[in-house]
């Protein structure tokens, strides 16, 4: 008789580490225990109807039924490269120097499974979006966190930190400002030595620029391929889905120079190949509105954001006021909590309210042990009663 074996487990080693998502973890339970969600960051509200009407013309005559090229529309990639020219004075060519993803987390996972060889080293900026860590770990290289930490009021990067990351073996930066979960914004002194660096060590880096509507602070978003050096060696991504409140078209693209694209490429075409037909020609629409759109937009999500800061603060946690995004971290310290997924997994019962333990998104899981991450891209009258039921924590 054949000696008994463990079975072989399904999973590879490489994402056997990350399981299911917490986003799905913490919907669910918001889902049901009937919970105000402010963990998943998507609003409550559609976008502009008339970018809606777009879509759905699109549909009606026939425009991305079927597949679409695969960099994406024309319209679109035109409608891209005027968006860059308009707010950020960059030129860049439709056809060879744009491609269009499903959302910014396919552009992200192209750009490295296309980038990087097995055992290069990626820095990222810790804490990271989840999705980071698991596209570094399916293109085998691995991970090195560089952690933003808290300083005034604000999660603040170490230059000499960074610096002293770089190894032989790093072939890449992994960048998100405006930046999630932290809220952090870059500024032009830091992003002027992480491309002086770059440039020194022949990095490639790869920028996650969703946000790029969302800063508060003075000066507004800075694109990193615009410093000097960086043009030619930065991947630049973005997506429609946090600018006009249709996250669920998945709606994404990648800016880069033609050598660098076409690696982005070729690891594209084997995960989607195309996505969003009509979304397309809508997106290239959105990107066209007036300076009112985004002006709006902002002003919208400033007094969001003011309406949670305050309701947090005045619930008893620590409030880093984030200088970008839609999301405010807290440090739950000051209530007398500990551990941010037992605070996180309780607060649903507790008063009705989801909210995401920061702890995921860190390597160093001591350094996010109290942080929670809060979504305010609600509506008013779903904050003020978020903010009311987290008042019941400390009454």
């Amino acid at each position: 008789m054949a000696p008994m074996t463990a079975p072989r487990p399904h999973l590879n080693r490489r994402l056997a580490a990350f399981g299911t998502t917490i986003f799905a973890e913490m919907s669910a339970l918001a889902a049901a225990t009937g919970s105000i969600n402010l963990g998943q960051g998507f609003p409550d509200t559609d976008g502009p109807a008339e970018i809606a009407r777009a879509a759905a013309r699109a549909v009606l005559e026939g425009r991305g039924n079927q597949y679409p090229p695969g960099p994406g529309v024309p319209e679109l990639r035109t409608a891209v490269t005027a968006h860059q020219r308009r707010f950020y004075g960059m030129s860049y060519d439709p056809d060879t120097e744009v491609l269009v993803t499903a959302g910014a987390t396919e552009a992200i996972a192209a750009a490295l499974l296309g980038l990087l060889e097995p055992g290069d080293e990626v820095i990222a900026l810790e804490p990271y979006y989840d999705s980071y860590a698991a596209c570094i770990a399916m293109a085998g290289a691995v991970r090195v966190p560089v952690t933003l930490r808290p300083h005034e009021g604000a999660f603040r990067l170490d230059p000499a930190e960074l610096r002293a990351a770089v190894t032989p073996r790093t072939r890449l930066l992994l960048l998100n400002t405006p930046h999630n979960p932290t809220g952090t914004v870059l500024t032009r002194e830091e992003l002027a030595g992480i491309a002086e660096l770059a440039v020194e060590r022949d990095l490639l880096v790869v920028t996650d620029e969703v946000y790029e509507h969302l800063v508060f602070a003075p000066g507004g978003h800075v694109p990193l391929a615009s410093f000097p050096g960086m043009r030619d060696r930065t991947v630049t991504i973005s997506s429609a889905g946090k600018t006009f409140s249709f996250t669920g078209w998945k709606v994404g693209w990648a800016l880069a120079a033609p050598p660098l694209l076409a690696a982005v490429r070729s690891a594209k075409q084997f995960l989607t190949y195309v996505a969003s037909g009509p979304f397309q020609y809508a997106v290239a629409e959105a990107l066209a509105l007036p300076d009112s759109y985004y002006e709006g937009f902002l002003a919208d999500m400033a007094r969001k954001r003011e309406i949670l800061a305050s309701g947090l603060a005045a619930a008893g946690f620590g409030v880093f006021a984030p200088a970008g995004t839609y999301f405010i971290t807290t440090d739950i310290a000051p209530l007398g909590e500990r551990d941010g997924f037992a605070f996180c997994r309780a607060l649903p019962e507790r008063v009705g309210v989801v909210a995401i333990p920061n702890q995921v998104f860190y390597d160093d899981k001591d350094a996010g042990r109290t942080l929670v991450r809060w979504a305010f891209c609600k509506k008013d009258e779903v904050l003020v009663e978020a903010a009311d039921r987290l008042g019941r924590l400390t009454r």
